[in-house]
């Protein structure tokens, strides 16, 4: 058995360890309670409007979920069979949990914006709506430096457009209709809910056969990191872009972990199409595919879809496309990104003498130890590949001169993610062929 096996094996155990106590209740109960506590936390403290509104309503969401798990540990502690505390009810209580902490903050905010309170979106949203409206009247999501710089001071920073041209697509519902429905944070859940409920069908249709631990609990635990956890919630209903490139990361790894290399590097591709989030995510599947002989099929979607997606922009106006997409994320526009949470990165370039040198460099650092790594000890299985993506964004996202703490939505998932994929039937045989057993079936 290779290292990178055992590291997946024992990371496997623990958390099975934890996620089974008294059936997954006992940590449905920490995490809804928790969350409450995190956004009550955050109605009273948080200097953003959008957040402070979320929080109302979410903490009341959020207990309301947290008395249900505490019922249904109550229920199976008299009767440990009893439906009302088995899987299904479960998923009745994360999906409730997701509508009353994600969805109807969403809904609440977008309709008080169409009544008119500016104070009911992040920044992302509007960019989003702009690019959509400039796609669809100019052929292009971005707008050039000199347009930029002629904007009034306070308006530049909404002028870039830092995504790939495919987010423009969930702009462009407002630019044909000025109604709340058309606010592209619907849509962002839309995208979400569809694509997670794909990637939750793959996942059950190649579980390993009767007598195995069975994932359904693992991909519960999988989604519930992907929507109710605050992190993601709060994203979605205040800002949401980030939410449907990680739900096709996620449904990658789904088609990875069924042995479909292909549909794999589309979704992956399409992802990379929207966030340059997805890209690493691309690079470390396109490594899983090359130990199944697959890596052609599996880039020509993960860095092909990408590249197309640039092409139109690339054409209409190259410069408009440098602006937005390259100096301005490497802090080279005319104003500064906004992105500042206090991790190491940001810490390390704004404290130290040639902090932002420092700070590169440990991040190119990481960037090569994970190539070496993907070079000498590809993963072989779906859950590998979701540690060594998991793993390697926390890095990145910490070590960043300028990041989010909202993009720890990322590595939260697919860490938690990873056993779900473990629980397969291609999985059970990649495991096999690592420890140089021939596969039974």
């Amino acid at each position: 058995m290779t290292a990178a096996s055992d590291g997946t094996s024992r990371s496997h155990r623990r958390w099975s360890a934890l996620d089974s106590a008294a059936g997954g209740l006992a940590l449905d109960l920490g995490l809804y309670a928790g969350s409450a506590a995190f956004a009550a936390i955050t109605a009273a403290t948080s200097t953003l409007p959008p957040h402070r509104a979320w929080g109302t309503i979410a903490a009341v969401g959020y207990l309301v979920a947290a008395l249900a798990a505490a019922g249904q540990l109550l229920v199976r502690r008299v009767r440990p069979d009893a439906p009302a505390a088995g899987l299904t009810a479960r998923w009745v209580v994360t999906s409730v949990a997701w509508a009353t902490t994600a969805l109807l903050p969403l809904a609440a905010q977008s309709i008080q914006r169409a009544a008119g309170r500016t104070d009911r979106a992040q920044e992302e949203v509007v960019v989003v709506e702009h690019a959509g409206s400039r796609l669809a009247e100019h052929g292009t999501p971005y707008l050039g430096h000199d347009a930029i710089a002629a904007l009034p001071a306070g308006e530049q920073l909404l002028g870039y457009t830092p995504y790939q041209p495919g987010m423009a697509l969930f702009g462009l519902p407002r630019a044909a209709v000025d109604a709340w429905w058309t606010d592209a944070r619907v849509w962002f859940a839309l995208a979400t809910a569809l694509v997670l409920a794909l990637a939750v069908g793959t996942l059950r249709s190649v579980s390993r056969t009767p007598g195995a631990v069975q994932p359904g609990t693992a991909v519960l635990r999988g989604v519930q990191a992907a929507t109710v956890l605050p992190v993601c919630a709060l994203t979605l209903a205040t800002g949401g872009d980030d939410l449907p490139v990680l739900a096709l990361c996620l449904l990658a790894l789904a088609f990875a972990a069924a042995d479909r290399p292909g549909r794999a590097g589309v979704a992956v591709g399409i992802a990379g199409a929207l966030k340059l989030f997805a890209w690493p995510v691309a690079i470390v599947l396109v490594a899983w595919a090359a130990t199944r002989r697959a890596g052609v099929r599996t880039a020509a979607g993960a860095i092909g879809l990408p590249v197309v997606a640039l092409v139109p922009a690339l054409l209409v106006d190259r410069d408009a496309l440098m602006e937005n997409v390259l100096r301005f994320p490497l802090g080279h526009g005319l104003v500064t990104s906004p992105a500042q949470s206090p991790f190491p990165g940001h810490l390390i370039a704004t404290l130290l003498p040639a902090g932002r040198v420092v700070a590169a460099a440990l991040l190119v650092a990481v960037g090569v130890a994970i190539a070496v790594r993907l070079l000498r000890r590809p993963p072989r299985t779906a859950a590998a590949t979701a540690l060594i993506c998991g793993y390697g964004l926390l890095a990145a996202i910490l070590l960043m001169p300028s990041t989010r703490f909202g993009y720890l939505l990322y590595p939260l998932a697919l860490l938690v993610w990873a056993p779900a994929l473990a629980l397969t039937r291609s999985s059970a045989r990649a495991d096999d062929r690592t420890a140089g057993v021939a596969p039974t079936g």
